[in-house]
């Protein structure tokens, strides 16, 4: 559970049912929030708010404890906003500063403005677009962090993204990514395995920049190291598919989420879409991954494969039209502070919310109080595999 608004004090994240021991500090959280920050073509505010984050429950000299753990991240512009975004009642006539005070009532095409105020009861736009804004993805990120840390200590599932798109530029089809790829990935600007597209994608953002305009692109997602099983082809709501896909599209600006091959699936025969499997040294594997790592809503012990496609943003220097709630008649979109490309940062917002979603899966098949427990579990069922002779890839 998040909490908190664009402007206000701080955000802060809850996560319940994590069980003990797991090794995390203050640090992680800090490099997973840095690398959100990172990228061509985002804002201002990127360069001059950092993220002042604090554990301030569920951890005890860099372990979890069993209980609910509780994250604040502080917003260093606070002290610029504490009237306007004020929790007590206070005289709006004797705000000092008025310009940022103004009731927003031109609401953006393409964003929560004019839905949130039909929905709540608004008569101005800023009380929604403050939840609405993509800064609460922060404390999504912090809190995957942790889930990360839990699927690496206890069953050594690893995650990565890369931008595979950009507006109309687009990567080679068919890369491979490796784990150790991470640093890499992060130190290029658009966080693009390939050099010669990243160059591409960093000039278009340019060029966008200098028009007043946005772009989006698609982000692909690798999961390592999963376990067959996770989810299930009983539950509709547990199918694994389906948790990533809702938790991919609660992203802000996401509007496409394909698991494995996608898309491309459904032009082809079935004869050349499903994987066939054999045997490799006694243990099943598949000779293909078109299937992305899920079956029947389950993990199948394969690498599992998303991409997230991402619309551009809806805040433009270069506002689009709208209506004036005030005048009652057409006008422009007002102008909030925005990024011409957020794309870098929804592939790291892409695998905290995976890591969110597997840590709950794993925990759900293979509970246990505290990590060596959940190790002790998933050991146990990696041999009746073995046992059995239904051991694969994993």
């Amino acid at each position: 559970m998040t909490a908190g608004e664009s402007h206000g004090p701080a955000l802060t994240c809850v996560i319940e049912g994590l069980p003990a021991h797991i090794a995390v500090n203050s640090d992680d959280l800090r490099s997973a929030l840095s690398r959100r920050r990172l990228g061509a073509g985002r804002g201002a505010r990127m360069a001059f708010e950092q993220d002042l984050v604090r554990i301030t429950a569920g951890v005890r000299w860099g372990e979890t404890i069993g209980s609910p753990l509780a994250i604040e991240i502080a917003n260093s512009e606070w002290p610029k906003w504490q009237q306007v975004m004020s929790a007590d009642a206070i005289d709006q006539a004797s705000l000092d500063d008025q310009a940022r005070a103004t009731p927003l009532r031109r609401p953006r095409p393409g964003h929560a403005d004019l839905a949130g105020m039909q929905k709540y009861d608004f008569d101005e736009a800023r009380p929604i677009l403050e939840r609405a804004s993509a800064r609460e993805t922060a404390a999504r990120v912090a809190a995957g962090e942790v889930a990360r840390l839990l699927l690496r200590q206890g069953l050594g599932i690893e995650i990565l993204s890369q931008v595979v798109s950009i507006g109309s530029v687009q990567a080679p089809n068919g890369q491979v990514l490796r784990v150790e790829d991470r640093s890499r990935i992060d130190a290029d600007p658009v966080r693009c395995l390939d050099p010669a597209s990243s160059a591409n994608m960093q000039a278009l953002i340019e060029q966008t920049a200098q028009v007043g305009d946005t772009l989006g692109g698609v982000v692909e997602l690798w999961i390592w190291g999963a376990p067959p099983g996770l989810g299930s082809h009983a539950v509709a709501e547990e199918r694994l598919d389906a948790r990533l896909a809702g938790a991919m599209m609660s992203i802000q600006a996401v509007k496409g989420v394909e698991i494995g091959d996608g898309f491309d699936l459904a032009a082809e025969l079935g004869s050349a879409v499903h994987d066939p499997m054999t045997f490799d040294d006694g243990r099943i594997v598949r000779t293909t991954d078109r299937a992305g790592g899920i079956e029947g809503g389950m993990s199948n012990g394969e690498i599992i494969r998303l991409r997230i496609a991402m619309k551009p943003i809806a805040t433009l220097t270069r506002a689009l039209g709208t209506v004036n709630l005030s005048s009652r008649r057409g006008d422009l979109a007002d102008h909030q502070r925005s990024d011409v490309c957020a794309v870098p940062a929804l592939g790291v917002i892409a695998e905290a919310q995976a890591a969110l979603v597997l840590a709950g899966a794993c925990l759900a098949k293979f509970g246990g109080d505290t990590v060596a427990d959940l190790a002790a579990s998933v050991e146990h069922y990696h041999q009746r595999l073995i046992d059995q002779g239904l051991a694969g890839r994993w």
